[in-house]
């Protein structure tokens, strides 16, 4: 989750100047999220966009924060989690608490996440017996029928 370099859109980790802002409506299309999710998570504190009037402008970490964010969401963490991480970011890579604090929550999460799996596994194999009882079944019951 810390690699941020890797999960930001092309237009945002190009950017030459890392004073430059752009707009909300930007910020979404870039990452493909709604205005909607960015103003959500700028109410649980995980973004804090400048503002001009009443337009938000977004910086280059702000677009850093927000992959880490979907990232977070993505591999299953809560926003609570996101933002543990959040509060510890360091663009420059070089806190290792947020490391061993992510790395943590990253292997608790991994485990969490291959028991789900198993379960997963298992619900489907029993769903791909009971539909071939059931085809057995129905089969039967239309075979003397069609005779």
């Amino acid at each position: 989750m810390i690699a941020s370099e890797t999960i930001v859109p092309e237009s945002a980790a190009s950017c030459p100047d890392p004073e430059a802002t752009i707009r909300i409506g930007e910020l979404s299309k870039q990452f493909n999220v709604t205005l909607r999710a960015l103003r959500f998570y700028e109410t649980k504190g995980l973004l804090s966009p400048q503002r001009d009037g009443a337009t938000r402008l977004y910086t280059s970490k702000d677009a850093s924060k927000l992959a880490l964010i979907l990232m977070g969401r993505r591999i299953g963490f809560s926003l609570r989690e996101v933002k543990q991480i959040l509060e510890m970011y360091d663009p420059n890579g070089t806190n290792g608490r947020q490391f061993q604090f992510a790395l943590r929550k990253s292997e608790r999460q991994m485990i969490k996440l291959v028991q789900q799996q198993e379960e997963l596994t298992a619900s489907i194999k029993e769903l791909e017996e009971l539909t071939t009882t059931l085809r057995m079944r129905l089969s039967a019951i239309q075979r003397p029928m069609a005779a």
